[in-house]
């Protein structure tokens, strides 16, 4: 089972990140519940721990996880969330181990988690890759975690859960001489082909607890054509922010209520 989640995470970072690595840009895309509103107030923010991986793109294009830089990413991930939660208010609480949650077993979290990142991959395969379902064409988000997600909310007693996923890539020395190489062959007439750069995948879905529906989502993608070239380390403090600031900061309300808004002025 283990197995056959990454291979199918990593077709999605492929297909999400083949457009940004030749453009060598960084591309977001949100979408909303028609009737979001941001949260904001004295709301409840439970924040489940991130799905995070990093791994070195070797000289062949391969990705190898690093068990010791996704543990600097988590780590600068957590406390970047921290920072960006508190400027925002509302009663949030982060977790980092699955018994942190009180009135809630560490299994229901995990099976919270691992329902959770089902859907929000199949909210990136319909929404973000083109393969649309009629049924769901002008509804913006129409998913649910259901009564897993209720349940969760009951128990705990917070109004929203939010989930994060994020992969990142850091070109490995021979990766980046590849490369230069190729562009050193341009100057006596022979130009390789381009070996392309690392891309960061991150996703992240706010779901309601009181009725189990995932009503917020968002996509941040980044690429560059050169290895080496990076848009923000997420095992560094500064680029952990930088994501966080891009996928989070800036949450857009529903059509609906957006709609709505441009009616009143």
């Amino acid at each position: 089972m283990a197995i056959r989640n990454s291979a199918r995470t990593s077709g999605l970072a492929l297909a999400l990140g083949l457009s940004v690595t030749l453009a060598g840009c960084v591309q977001s895309r949100q979408y909303a519940d028609l009737q979001f509103t941001p949260p904001a107030g004295d709301y409840k923010l439970l924040v489940l721990r991130p799905d995070v991986t990093v791994g070195s793109l070797t000289t062949g294009g391969m990705v190898e996880p690093r068990a010791d830089w996704t543990d600097q990413a988590r780590s600068a991930i957590v406390a970047a969330l921290r920072a960006q939660q508190l400027a925002r208010g509302g009663q949030v609480t982060i977790v980092e181990h699955r018994n942190e949650v009180a009135g809630v077993s560490a299994s229901e979290l995990a099976d919270m988690e691992r329902l959770n990142a089902v859907v929000d991959e199949s909210i990136v395969i319909h929404k973000y890759l083109g393969d649309y379902l009629p049924t769901k064409v002008g509804k913006g988000l129409d998913w649910t975690v259901g009564e897993t997600a209720v349940s969760l909310g009951r128990k705990s007693g917070y109004d929203y859960a939010l989930f994060l996923h994020a992969e990142d890539q850091v070109a490995s020395t021979g990766r980046i001489a590849l490369a230069v190489l190729g562009l050193a062959g341009c100057a006596v007439g022979f130009c390789a082909p381009n070996v392309g750069g690392a891309t960061q995948l991150d996703y992240a879905s706010l779901v309601d607890l009181k009725t189990g529906e995932v009503i917020w989502f968002n996509v941040v993608r980044a690429g560059s054509e050169v290895p080496g070239i990076k848009f923000g380390d997420l095992r560094t403090p500064a680029g952990a922010a930088q994501m966080v600031d891009r996928l989070l900061n800036r949450m857009k309300p529903g059509a609906a209520v957006a709609r709505q808004a441009r009616e009143q002025r």
